[in-house]
């Protein structure tokens, strides 16, 4: 794998605690724009797209707040998106116990409420991807196109992104 074209949209504040390892899960509900609003974990790798219109401070464990203040100030201008890590899939499972789901805490950096609004949404469950996190050779920006934005989770960019001079060894 030399490129990738897809990218799931995700918190940048998320992105940040998947590049610096604080992360390793990625927890799924589905967007309004996805089909029956289900999320569908179809793809074993995919780039981080970063988005700030849902972070939320109290979305987040306290020790991240000051890390968010970092990851607005860094934001891109208004229509460009800048893409600087991937993640390969290790292993992908549905959760349908709150209990477990909420165990799952020290592998991210949501709190529990968050977790539990999540998990509710709809019907009671969340996937759950156990992922690795690799940074790309150089970051990429691209144009934030019509067709990206909204609720959903993956996006099919517009151009491949290269992968070729990344690492072996997952960012931390």
């Amino acid at each position: 794998m030399n490129t990738l074209d897809v990218a799931c949209k995700e918190w940048a504040v998320v992105c940040q605690a998947l590049a610096e390892g604080r992360q390793s899960v990625l927890l799924r509900k589905g967007g309004i724009a996805e089909a029956g609003g289900q999320f569908r974990p179809q793809h074993e790798a995919f780039l981080l797209y970063p988005t700030y219109f849902h972070e939320q401070r109290a979305g987040i464990i306290p020790e991240w707040h000051e890390r968010l203040a970092a990851v607005e100030a860094e934001r891109p201008p208004a229509g460009i998106i800048r893409l600087t890590h991937w993640v390969r899939v290790l292993r992908v499972e549905y959760v349908q116990d709150l209990a477990a789901a909420l165990a799952l805490r020290p592998q991210h950096i949501w709190t529990d409420e968050v977790v539990r609004q999540r998990f509710h949404y709809r019907e009671p469950g969340l996937f759950v991807l156990h992922v690795e996190t690799y940074p790309l050779p150089q970051a990429v920006e691209r144009l934030e196109r019509p067709e990206y934005a909204g609720c959903k989770s993956w996006v099919h960019l517009d151009q491949p992104v290269p992968l070729a001079a990344a690492p072996l060894e997952p960012s931390s």
